[in-house]
């Protein structure tokens, strides 16, 4: 495991949906590989969330597992330098959301952008259930109990950080309260007129209780045109901001590079569309595939001139080329100079060249899978000893600790 200080530590995890295709290893796998050189890393297998949708068929949870992470060690995760771990093995994940459940308003909860879009969206699936309502919180527990300073997301999961940002600081807001500043910042409110102080109360409650994150702003604006000293105004301000000690840190967002590798037939890749190629696909399976991807639909005969931008192997090529392969295929498409299945060979020798390396490093754990159950155990007791450190000053802030 990488020695970089805890302080740094990045952690993501994926649920377990079996062996993972290039979209993957673009969109998530390749950073995870170079982020472990740099930074603390933990990745686990988020096999609780993947109930949360898929709570009447958890039969393949245990195969998806072992065939998730040879992916991952396939794509260069080095268990020597990360720690692989599955969620449901370290228990404390599970206490965590427990106890961040009683403090956290429903509001935030029911306000979660794919919390609607999902239920309107996977029609199949009843998922009017506790546990899906209360994923993210599940998903900042995850991240909560590590510490973890960064958290690698695409833009659209942004919200879902800020939302753990916002657990954090209500937790520390509840319980990691100075009894010092609480006490000055009583005595600075008391300075103020009835109006004054109701409404700071008001103000202080929506952005505490009902996420309204301006009324934040608004109780400062409040306590800066207020008559009180700079000591007093300080006071409330630091009350304001949970005047506290930090037990939960705040994560932030790891913006990861947007991936440049769609479907095969130009939408997002993905199994369920089967328009994916698998991180450890068969060389002659991957050379079918490609030959079969729609091109231009301008180009009806050979002698058609097409156009690279409505193709959806050019977005391979963008990929996959270099500079002068793209330029190859920019002059041979527009003036049909070369064929579409010229045009594609390129592709499939750079795929092929790219999962190589990947089918080697995998081939171990095939072999012996009991290599893998090895370093997820190890990952585990890892994992476990650094959720019981967090959860002992969680116990001991709530007042859980007897002794």
């Amino acid at each position: 495991m990488t020695t970089e200080n805890a302080a740094d530590t990045v952690l993501s995890g994926m649920r377990p949906t079996g062996a993972l295709h290039l979209g993957h290893y673009h969109g998530a796998l390749k950073n995870w590989a170079q982020l472990q050189h740099r930074h603390r890393c933990l990745f686990f297998v988020a096999d609780w969330h993947a109930l949360t949708t898929h709570y009447e068929s958890p039969e393949s949870i245990r195969q998806h597992t072992i065939d998730m992470v040879i992916d991952w060690l396939a794509a260069g995760v080095d268990p020597q330098r990360s720690t692989l771990f599955v969620q449901s093995r370290v228990l404390e994940h599970a206490e965590l959301f427990l106890l961040l459940g009683m403090g956290t308003p429903l509001a935030w909860l029911e306000r979660v952008p794919t919390y609607k879009d999902q239920i309107a969206n996977l029609t199949d699936r009843d998922l009017l259930t506790y546990g899906f309502l209360g994923y993210p919180l599940l998903q900042a527990a995850d991240i909560l109990i590590y510490r973890a300073r960064w958290v690698p997301v695409g833009a659209d999961q942004v919200p879902h950080i800020e939302m753990s940002r916002e657990i954090a600081r209500r937790f520390n807001a509840l319980y990691g309260r100075d009894a010092d500043i609480e006490a000055r910042a009583r005595l600075a409110a008391a300075r103020l007129d009835d109006a004054q102080r109701a409404q700071l109360q008001q103000l202080r409650r929506a952005a505490d209780q009902d996420g309204e994150l301006d009324k934040r702003d608004a109780a400062r604006a409040l306590i800066a045109a207020s008559a009180l000293t700079r000591a007093e105004k300080d006071a409330l301000r630091a009350q304001l901001d949970g005047g506290r000690r930090t037990i939960l840190r705040e994560p932030e967002a790891l913006l990861t590079p947007e991936s440049k590798l769609p479907g095969l037939d130009g939408r997002k890749m993905s199994k369920s569309y089967g328009n994916a190629i698998a991180i450890r696909e068969e060389r002659g399976s991957v050379e079918t595939k490609v030959r079969r991807m729609p091109t231009d639909p301008a180009r009806v005969r050979r002698s058609d001139p097409g156009d690279p931008a409505r193709c959806p192997v050019w977005q391979f090529h963008l990929a996959y080329s270099d500079e002068a392969t793209q330029a190859w295929v920019q002059r041979g498409c527009t003036s049909a100079g070369i064929g579409c299945l010229e045009c594609k060979q390129p592709v499939i020798d750079a795929i092929l060249r790219e999962q190589q390396p990947m089918l080697e490093r995998a081939q171990p754990y095939l072999d012996q899978p009991e290599l893998v159950r090895d370093i997820l155990d190890d990952g585990c007791e890892r994992a476990r000893a650094a959720a019981r450190a967090t959860m002992a000053e969680v116990r001991d802030a709530m007042g859980l600790r007897l002794g």
